[in-house]
């Protein structure tokens, strides 16, 4: 299957690959460097992101790749999102060597037109989702009823997260209750302990890319019966829990601790 992926899908998989190896690069550099932007090594979030962009790529590589007959659109989808994450990272990692925050930052007109990129870039990229789900309820594509279903509702559940992430810019936040940053956040992930957290929303719902499609394709490997019926209420419960925290976080109360 990967060795397949980097013959039909090569720009997304390579754009993955690079984006592991400025993980790395970043994971050593944040051994060096101890300085910090919100109480947090200035290294940790260009790491998340590249880590997140990786697993973003390869996932839609793998959705493009049984989409037959869509040459054309795959290819459009496929540099369209590799130019967005180009400019995105070029940003955050900028902002973290300049020694500040690249998201919600409108202290400079520098920062604020550069979040301002950021922020069309990222409505670019969920239109292209959008698209992507699109060609999805109309194409025939080749799977398992239950894993096209899958697919699908992880997308739509995946352009959920992407408009509670507009929510977000346009709070000019992500805690609600408390600052943003400084102490009281989990380890790595910084998730506030104090307040309530927009991100843990964020995270959930754009994960269900990949976790609501794999949960179909584990029904269809050991032959589960109704695979289609439960993964629609495997979504559904997801789609739940995704709401529950995204409240939780409304009302300013953390997601633990």
């Amino acid at each position: 299957m990967i060795k397949k992926l980097f013959e039909t899908e090569r720009p997304l998989m390579i754009a993955g690959v690079v984006s592991f190896i400025c993980f790395i690069v970043l994971a050593v550099v944040s051994l060096v460097d101890g300085s910090e932007i919100l109480g947090i090594n200035r290294w940790i979030k260009p790491m998340k992101f590249f880590v997140s962009i990786t697993i973003f790529v390869w996932t839609t590589a793998v959705y493009l790749s049984f989409l037959d007959g869509y040459k054309k659109a795959s290819r459009f989808i496929s540099w369209g999102m590799i130019f967005i994450f180009l400019i995105e990272m070029i940003i955050i990692v900028g902002q973290a060597a300049r020694g500040t925050t690249s998201h919600f930052n409108v202290k400079t007109p520098i920062d604020g037109m550069l979040f301002s990129i950021m922020g069309l870039a990222i409505v670019v990229n969920t239109v292209l989702a959008a698209y992507l789900l699109f060609l999805y309820l109309k194409a025939e594509i080749d799977l398992p009823p239950a894993i096209v279903r899958g697919m699908r509702l992880g997308l739509i559940l995946f352009l959920a997260a992407s408009l509670e992430g507009g929510y977000m810019s346009a709070q000019l936040g992500h805690t609600v209750g408390a600052a943003d940053g400084g102490a009281g956040g989990l380890p790595l992930i910084n998730w506030s302990t104090k307040g309530g957290d927009l991100r843990v929303a964020h995270f959930v719902g754009m994960h269900a890319f990949q976790a609501v499609p794999l949960f179909a394709w584990t029904l269809e490997k050991f032959q589960v019966k109704s695979a289609a019926l439960w993964t629609f209420v495997f979504a559904a419960v997801y789609l739940a829990f995704f709401t529950f925290v995204f409240v939780q976080a409304l009302l300013g109360k953390p997601f633990l601790g």
